[in-house]
């Protein structure tokens, strides 16, 4: 037996007010009544409204002469319908997360058919939620429902009142009375319904397709669109088309044994990919280079870049070593250069005098290193939220970080340069229990402590250690021989979170 299908509708009722606020950098009140407006026949026409100037009786499809009359304070921005259409592209993309099919519904919403994976959500309700969370950190507000249909959905959406899922009979019981706006009619047919007296989905149940059919041209008859919503008629979605990524191929009439070859052809590939990649405003983060052999196999090898790259001399530079490892068998007919990972990269300017940045030259020599190490071989340091010293530092991925200097992040001078991987427990002799140490024993060397400063005390991280977690007093200590040595006492007697304090070695100075 066929499963009942499933898809889900999206809706952003405030996606173009939501858009401008976020990308405007205007500095209006959060509560000013701002209209967004396009040009019309008879002069700008409201596109979108702020909640205040809904209550003032703006309204979209309006005149912005008409909606002034009412309030004359209100605010008017030209509309970006463009940009709003770009970005729901850019949507429909990012939510082939939740689905394989997902469809452009206008400038405001997306249709998906989520048939047979909503458990992998935890169910259609869970699904639902998911979808709305992730779009409202996007900062979009928005209202879904699943029915059986997508006119089903898209009414449910956009005239349901509420975020939900409906079965076959409850969808149809819903959507009876719904206005016959949610038939998603043009507007004079809608307009012709409400003259007949037609006002709900509903009210057209028993009516003689015949008679009103002769009202509407076949495009609006609106029984039509009823079959299409309650699932009389198909109504197929338009998967949202996806670019391909930058590339750039040839083929050669007789096979290419010689693996000297493969270098010239990567050569040549490079700069129609640059062009490609500075066409679409785009830099390449990793790319592939394919050998079509005669008898069906593929020779790849892949590079990866710590920053965008549209330069062809670095990307032969990266992958020429690899290249001629690939096994020619009966030889190749043809060759494919294609960039998989690609980041916005509009056009920059070099230096005045004309070398390139510091940051790109570094970036190259990661690269470079990379190429021939490997990316688990090349690492640089990152500073990580804690007090703790041996917690505060780390190492990542040359390739994956991204450096981001806070200027308010002061140097702290009194850590050492030279800081133990992991505290090593040293025996420490003191004066009182709680008084500056005198001596101590490490790695079986006795230091007598000639100068020491401190304490410095660093209270344990309760949201992550345990309830035994101790503070630490740190303190600066020079030796008779003139060695510098941080030390510091884990705990304090009688806090209640373990036995007598101990003392460890963290790092040396100098």
């Amino acid at each position: 037996m066929k499963s009942e299908a499933r898809i889900l509708s999206v809706w952003w009722p405030h996606l173009a007010i939501e858009r401008w606020r976020r990308t405007s950098g205007r500095d209006v009140a959060p509560d000013a009544p701002v209209v967004l407006t396009v040009e019309g026949t008879h002069g700008p026409v409201i596109y979108a409204v702020t909640k205040a100037a809904a209550e003032s009786g703006a309204r979209a499809g309006a005149r912005l002469t008409d909606a002034r009359a009412l309030d004359p304070g209100l605010v008017a921005v030209p509309a970006d319908p463009a940009g709003d259409a770009a970005l729901v592209e850019r949507l429909a993309r990012w939510a082939a997360r939740w689905s394989p099919l997902v469809e452009v519904d206008g400038n405001d919403g997306l249709r998906m058919d989520v048939t047979g994976v909503a458990h992998l959500f935890g169910g259609e309700a869970a699904l639902v939620e998911d979808v709305q969370e992730r779009f409202a950190a996007l900062g979009l507000s928005s209202r879904v429902a699943v029915a059986p249909t997508p006119g089903a959905a898209w009414a449910l959406a956009r005239f349901g009142g509420r975020s939900a899922t409906f079965c076959g009979a409850a969808a149809a019981a819903k959507l009876a009375p719904l206005p016959v706006a949610a038939l998603r009619l043009p507007p004079a047919a809608v307009r012709t319904l409400e003259r007949l007296g037609f006002k709900t989905i509903g009210a057209l149940a028993g009516v003689p397709r015949r008679s009103l059919a002769r009202r509407f041209r076949e495009a609006d008859n609106p029984l039509d669109a009823l079959d299409r919503a309650v699932g009389r008629k198909p109504e197929p979605l338009i998967a949202t088309p996806c670019e391909p990524p930058p590339e750039a191929s040839f083929g050669v009439a007789e096979p290419a044994c010689d693996p000297a070859v493969l270098p010239s052809a990567l050569a040549r590939l490079a700069d129609p990919l640059v062009r490609e990649l500075g066409r679409r405003r785009l830099g390449a983060r990793r790319i592939a280079f394919l050998a079509f052999r005669v008898d069906g196999e593929v020779g790849e090898v892949e590079a990866e870049t710590a920053l965008p790259t549209r330069d062809p001399a670095h990307i032969v530079r990266l992958l020429s070593d690899k290249v001629q490892a690939l096994d020619p068998g009966f030889g190749f007919d043809g060759f494919k250069l294609v960039a998989r990972w690609c980041e916005p990269l509009d056009a920059a300017q070099d230096a005045l005098l004309g070398e390139p940045p510091r940051e790109l030259e570094l970036a190259r020599l990661i690269d470079r290193l990379v190429a021939r190490l490997g990316a688990g071989r090349v690492r640089r340091p990152v500073a990580r939220e804690s007090h703790l010293p041996e917690v505060a530092s780390g190492w990542v991925s040359a390739l994956g970080y991204r450096p981001s200097p806070d200027p308010s992040r002061k140097r702290e001078g009194s850590k050492p340069q030279r800081l133990l991987d992991s505290p090593e427990a040293i025996a420490v002799i003191y004066a009182t229990p709680e008084g500056l140490p005198r001596r101590f024993v490490w790695r079986r060397c006795v230091h007598d402590i000639a100068r020491v400063e401190g304490p410095e005390r660093i209270a344990p991280e309760w949201w992550r250690a345990t309830s035994k977690a101790r503070l630490r007093d740190y303190y600066r200590v020079e030796d008779q021989a003139g060695r510098r040595f941080w030390i510091y006492r884990e705990g304090l007697i009688g806090d209640g979170r373990g036995g007598a304090p101990e003392w460890y070695l963290h790092g040396l100075f100098g």
